[in-house]
């Protein structure tokens, strides 16, 4: 085995020791970095072992690609798009369609898991915030499904995987960055916006038709509430009247981009302006609120921006120690073929997704294997939502799964842990069969952007 070999397999494993001790990942990633710098440098200078590696050419790049990241044009839209999604939060969007579509589809056998559904892919098209979705459909869905008998994981299942197509839905956070970290015009966030756009309401429709067939075939987990009210005109006006802001909201920023309008960091501060305006009409809106929408997003932008220029420094050392070449040597030479590559590396980032948080297999896998992907010959648009698809299980798969804390925060106590993994698994499987019908047909993601641009 090759020294540039040993040295990678070593600066991973290194990386999974210090993640098991619990420190912040930011701080693993940049500290990683700088061990293995040292041992590179030593290497070299005290042993003459044969790498073309040494500090100018790798951590003393750092300032200079940290320079890039905080200087980026399309990462000004993270702290706006996630501005947008806590303001929502605030402005009791979620509530008043839960109050108007319960009344349209509650008569409907598992009526109400088809309102959290509808309404987490409203949700999901305004904001990418994961852990605000998964805790607003919790909270609001719950109780009211427990009080009318549902079975416990089928309840808790469909609130908690319904929170996560936010994730994949656009306007996402999570294509925002690999955009950034993929930095090539095939595949810009416009692009990426547009081939999730399809696939992501895929999803969404997968998940009502399971929400429907399930008790069909299963009567006792969702039972009929009693006395619900015969659906009316004044009903359906009323949901109209809930649903309009939201997707008015969602035309201004979707609409802008795929229209060519606004490019996508003009587009989300339409969508941060336009949230501010729904929380001022439902009389949310105060210094109280916005302080705390405020510092919310702050903490979060600071969390994923620090993640990031530890991964920038993690990056920069792996490819100096040949990372990249060692990673591309391996996935070419897998007796699998081309589809046999790319089925691998989602197989390993499924893995990854039960130990490590979508943020660092986005910073650190993905701009790895996309130009072997691209080597290959493969359209750079659909590999990524693969990726992205992929990725969206990680909120879902033990231990690391995101959303299940979220929603087991906000459970009813007669809720336990048992029930979350069990009525997550459905959803698990119904993720990864879209995932393979995209993979099958690849034009659900890349006919949208072809046509955009023709």
């Amino acid at each position: 085995m090759e020294l540039e070999t040993l040295f990678v397999i070593g600066m991973f494993l290194t990386f999974g020791a210090l993640l098991m001790t619990g420190f912040p990942v930011a701080w693993v990633l940049g500290g990683t970095a700088v061990i293995w710098t040292l041992v590179g440098v030593v290497a070299v200078e005290n042993f003459g072992a044969n790498l073309w590696f040494d500090y100018p050419s790798s951590m003393g790049l750092v300032p200079e690609r940290v320079w890039k990241v905080v200087s980026s044009e399309t990462l000004v839209a993270l702290p706006m798009f996630i501005f947008m999604g806590i303001m929502l939060d605030q402005s009791g969007v979620a509530e008043r369609l839960m109050n108007a579509m319960v009344k349209l589809f509650g008569a409907v056998r598992g009526g109400y898991a088809v309102t959290v559904i509808v309404i987490g892919v409203l949700l999901a098209a305004t904001t990418g915030i994961i852990g605000a979705s998964v805790v607003l459909l919790g909270m609001l869905s719950l109780p009211v499904m427990m009080e009318n008998k549902y079975d416990k994981g089928f309840a808790v299942g469909t609130a908690c995987a319904t929170g996560t197509l936010g994730i994949l839905i656009p306007p996402s956070i999570m294509l925002v960055l690999m955009a950034d970290r993929l930095a090539v015009p095939e595949a810009s966030v416009g692009d990426l916006f547009m081939g999730a756009f399809f696939p992501g309401l895929m999803l969404g429709a997968m998940y009502v038709a399971y929400a429907i067939i399930r008790p069909m075939l299963q009567p006792h987990i969702a039972p009929v509430p009693e006395g619900t009210l015969k659906v009316s005109w004044s009903i359906v006006w009323e949901v109209a009247k809930a649903v309009v802001p939201t997707a008015a909201l969602i035309l201004g920023v979707l609409g802008s981009i795929f229209a060519g309008i606004a490019t996508p960091t003009e587009a989300s501060g339409v969508g941060a302006l336009g949230a501010l305006l729904l929380a001022l009409m439902a009389g949310r809106l105060n210094l109280k609120v916005l302080n705390s929408s405020m510092q919310q997003t702050t903490r979060t932008a600071a969390f994923i921006f620090a993640i990031f220029l530890g991964a920038t420094a993690f990056s920069v050392v792996l490819r100096g120690l040949g990372g990249d070449q060692v990673i591309e040597e391996a996935l070419l030479g897998l007796p699998f073929g081309p589809y046999g590559v790319v089925l691998t590396i989602l197989f390993a980032v499924f893995l990854l997704g039960f130990f490590l948080d979508w943020v660092e297999i986005t910073l650190i896998i993905l701009p790895l294997v996309a130009p072997v992907v691209q080597t290959l010959g493969f359209d750079l648009v659909w590999f990524t939502i693969l990726f992205a698809m992929c990725l969206q299980t990680s909120f879902l798969t033990p231990p690391v799964g995101f959303a299940l804390f979220y929603i087991k925060g906000v459970a009813p106590p007669e809720i336990d842990v048992l029930d979350i993994y069990r009525g997550v698994v459905p959803f698990i499987i119904i993720q990864l069969v879209g995932l393979a019908i995209v993979f099958l047909v690849p034009e659900i993601a890349t006919w949208l952007p072809g046509v955009a641009y023709d």
